[in-house]
């Protein structure tokens, strides 16, 4: 009898493992995200226990390797249209054109990162026979010592020892794992996981300035804060849809509401709201846009660059996602709030921008009335919207990351950026390359023909004609029309003022540049030749349920 209770639980044991089948894992089909989350940890680990000295170059050769390993997985992939891990993950056409986009974007933005030339913080030597790193070399744009008070004794014992943070590679890594992951979610947790994944980097990595650390710190405080709430949202809508679905998979939902025979939809419409809090939140749309002008002011801007290109794009397509596979059925319910909120996003931005004597807060109110044109294509609910908002994205992302590149280069008499609109008048007499380049940027960004963002704009327009959205289409004119007025207010200021008493310097490092010239380059070739890229989103259109 001593044996029975043992023979018991072996039995139970044995029924439970029947009962509950190990899950099948499509390990090519999730290779790019695993190589990045793969680099990421292992950063870590460099982190951990490899000398400081050689941290850098490791975390470089690393992340612009594994990313572009995962690129070529993401090529490798195309052509695919599955879900995969019982569901929970798509990979689709979309996914694999985000994926891709996120990953091209956060290449360059990892470079942009990791410029060391840009910044030189004089330290005067203390004796003879004294060294020291920071006064010979560059330095980053990232605080030595994120812990430590501003300006107290222990950043400035850091920044004379030449004390570089280096744990912002690894931070961005775990950040491009959570962008790739984000749009390819086919459930809602592994939705709300992959926000959190990408987020929670982005809160740190905001307060790391080496400049205006106070800003800085405000600034991820603000976004921090604001992040909370929006994934408190997020929550309470995915619980909202899992009482009136009884799954939390996209598809499952969409059957549900399909079933669901009566007009009010409530519960599901109320969970769709919640949810479109925080998607909308990291989009930067009207009304959950305060967070955008501040943190892009006070983040380092290759942080600001990476994130107001990166995050928009996959926060777009978890939208995308949710919008057309779970819940098509009620698409003349979110349709008239979108096409709403895509007006206010739209207008606001617009005319908020005029108003700014800054230039990140001018460029982060211009990313809002980019958010209001993308969300005009959503509102058509059409294969021309999908493909449009596709190429939009990979558009949108070249211009951002470029200009905050060219906005790294202008430097006042104490080596901050001089971001004030006053201090770049006169710039194209004393750098009129940088000058042109920024001009081409903001051209783009004003819908300008002959540059990507012309092709961008009318393909999203187009799209919501033929989806029945004329008057967004009239209201994006009319404040593509306003948001052109700043913007070549700025190429006016650039070109036919006078430069102030005390004009700023410019830098020229290397990686930097390379950024602003890929990014350069890649706007006017897309603006003469957008045939392929628009072909390529075209075919990518595809979603798998």
């Amino acid at each position: 009898m001593s044996g029975t209770p043992l023979n018991l639980a072996a039995a139970a044991d044995s029924w439970l493992a029947a009962a509950v089948p190990a899950p099948s894992i499509e390990y090519r089909a999730l290779s790019p995200m695993l190589i990045v989350f793969g680099v990421a940890v292992v950063m870590v680990l460099v982190e951990a226990f490899a000398p400081r000295r050689s941290r850098y170059l490791l975390h470089l050769i690393l992340g612009l390797g594994g990313m572009g390993v995962a690129l070529g997985a993401v090529i490798g992939l195309r052509g695919s249209n599955q879900t995969v891990v019982v569901g929970a993950v798509a990979v689709d056409g979309v996914t694999l054109f985000l994926q891709g986009t996120i990953l091209v974007v956060s290449i360059l933005g990892l470079l942009f990162i990791a410029e060391r030339r840009a910044d030189r913080l004089p330290i005067a030597k203390e004796g003879p026979g004294t060294w020291s790193l920071t006064a010979s070399r560059g330095v980053d744009g990232f605080t030595p010592q994120a812990a430590s008070m501003p300006g107290s004794s222990d950043e400035i014992a850091a920044a004379r020892a030449g004390v570089a943070t280096t744990e912002v590679f690894p931070l961005t890594l775990f950040a491009v794992a959570g962008l790739m992951l984000f749009p390819a979610s086919n459930d809602l947790l592994t939705m709300f996981i992959a926000l959190e994944v990408l987020s929670l980097p982005l809160y740190l990595l905001c307060g790391l300035a080496r400049r205006r650390r106070l800003l800085s710190q405000e600034a991820a405080l603000k976004y921090f804060l604001l992040g909370a709430f929006s994934s408190a949202f997020f929550l309470y809508g995915m619980a909202l849809l899992y009482g009136y679905a009884g799954t939390i998979r996209l598809s499952g939902i969409a059957d549900a509401v399909t079933r669901d025979t009566s007009d009010s939809h409530t519960l599901a419409i109320l969970g769709v709201a919640m949810l479109a809090v925080g998607l909308l939140f990291k989009i930067g749309a009207v009304p959950f846009q305060s967070w955008v002008p501040d943190v892009y002011q006070g983040a380092p801007t290759s942080i600001t660059a990476f994130m107001a290109a990166a995050t928009k794009i996959a926060a777009v397509g978890a939208l995308l996602r949710v919008l057309y596979i779970a819940v098509p059925g009620l698409r003349d319910d979110w349709r008239p709030v979108l096409a709403a909120i895509a007006i206010a996003t739209m207008v606001v931005g617009a005319v908020m921008a005029i108003t700014q004597t800054d230039m990140k807060r001018m460029l982060a109110y211009s990313a809002v009335a980019h958010a209001g044109f993308i969300l005009t294509a959503l509102v058509a609910a059409n294969t021309a919207g999908v493909s449009s908002v596709l190429f939009y994205l990979a558009v949108y992302g070249f211009g951002t990351l470029g200009a905050f590149a060219v906005v790294s280069l202008v430097r006042d008499e104490n080596g901050d950026e001089a971001t004030a609109l006053s201090a770049w008048a006169g710039m194209g007499r004393r750098s009129p390359w940088l000058a042109t380049i920024f001009s081409l940027f903001l051209l783009s960004f004003a819908g300008i023909p002959l540059t990507s963002g012309f092709i961008a704009k009318f393909a999203v327009f187009e799209a919501a004609s033929s989806g029945g959205a004329t008057p967004l289409v009239i209201v994006g004119v009319i404040t593509s029309a306003i948001a052109a007025f700043f913007y070549i207010r700025v190429i006016v200021l650039m070109f036919f003022t006078d430069a102030p008493d005390t004009p700023p310097t410019l830098v020229s490092p290397t990686l930097t540049t390379s950024v602003i010239a890929l990014t350069a380059a890649a706007t006017l070739v897309l603006g003469i030749f957008p045939q392929p890229l628009l072909d390529l989103a075209e075919n990518a259109a595809t979603f798998a349920r």
